[in-house]
């Protein structure tokens, strides 16, 4: 998509000051353990707690009066559904959130707070995303996607045009992925912005559908099983306009066990003092199987949320003990 760059620098200019710039913190324990420069993007900081934030945003600002008042839907398992949330709230826009009903309580009631409806869906998780735009479509309310929206990536894509800022020539970016929205919009950013930083897609070995549908050249469905990724659990949708920009952007792939998860969710506790979720820790794995092809360089790993129950995340930190 030969516009998705103009709209990821319009979105980086037009988003401030509601959108935050998110540190960029040097982790000294990180870069002793791998043998790299490590560096942290603290999307777990930015506001609702993941960089789901900005795309919603992004694709708020974007609406047209008409739909600022009819109100939008969406779907998500926690994090995009806070995201728009918060950002309709902001814009004064309703917004309706669709959701799988195994989704985290934590996330629902962080968007129940903003004053969105939810609306469980008792199906996995593919399937509540295409019957909430069907949904959508039946009530005439415009629809923000997790991921497949030009708009939607273009807000995430923020994030690589800030990396470029505050590190110029980072050798990779390590950056976990569901649907693709976020990698694309970095990768697209970078691509433009910092062509010789590689761009590590990191997936949980339990959640592969879009690096499947990456090998196969086409969507395909692949089984997912339960991962303490939740974050980026769930299959993608036909026609997913992730699919080609992340096949043309992702120069490595990295796939993750659960006990690596676990044991750098872990290593973030003990390191940096940080809450992340498993979505945070899949990238931060992928940086430690990789480290190997990254010796001395600067490197940097995207830390996308911190959206999770407590005793989830101890009970992580534990089982990697």
């Amino acid at each position: 998509m030969k516009d998705l760059y103009p709209r990821i620098a319009d979105a980086h200019q037009a988003l401030r000051p509601q959108v935050a710039v998110t540190p960029l913190s040097r982790s000294p324990a990180l870069s002793a353990l791998t043998g790299c420069e490590v560096y942290l993007k603290c999307e777990h900081l930015q506001h609702t707690g993941s960089f789901k934030f900005r795309g919603a945003s992004n694709k708020m600002r974007l609406l047209d009066a008409a739909s600022r008042r009819l109100g939008v839907a969406t779907v998500s398992s926690g994090n995009h559904g806070l995201g728009v949330a918060l950002a309709g709230k902001l814009a004064g826009v309703p917004v309706t959130v669709y959701a799988s009903a195994a989704a985290s309580e934590v996330k629902l009631d962080a968007i129940r707070a903003h004053g969105a409806k939810v609306v469980a869906i008792d199906a996995p998780m593919l399937e509540v995303e295409l019957e909430a735009a069907r949904r959508a479509e039946r009530e005439g309310l415009p629809f923000v996607p997790p991921y497949n929206d030009i708009n939607v990536i273009a807000g995430q894509g923020t994030i690589g045009m800030e990396l470029a800022e505050q590190h110029p020539g980072l050798a990779a970016v390590f950056a976990s992925v569901g649907g693709g929205g976020m990698i694309s919009g970095i990768g697209a950013a970078l691509e433009a912005v910092s062509p010789q930083t590689e761009i590590v897609g990191c997936w949980p070995r339990r959640s592969q559908a879009l690096y499947r549908s990456m090998l196969a050249g086409e969507v395909v469905e692949w089984e997912e099983l339960d991962t303490i990724s939740d974050g980026t659990a769930g299959g993608v949708e036909p026609g997913a306009i992730t699919l080609p920009i992340a096949r043309r952007v992702i120069g490595r792939t990295a796939l993750v066990d659960e006990a690596e998860i676990k044991a750098a969710m872990r290593k973030m506790a003990e390191t940096e003092r940080w809450i992340v979720e498993g979505a945070a820790g899949v990238a931060a794995a992928g940086l430690i199987q990789l480290a190997e092809h990254y010796q001395g360089k600067p490197v940097a790993v995207v830390l996308c949320g911190r959206n999770i129950k407590l005793e989830t995340f101890l009970e992580a930190c534990h089982a990697a003990a």
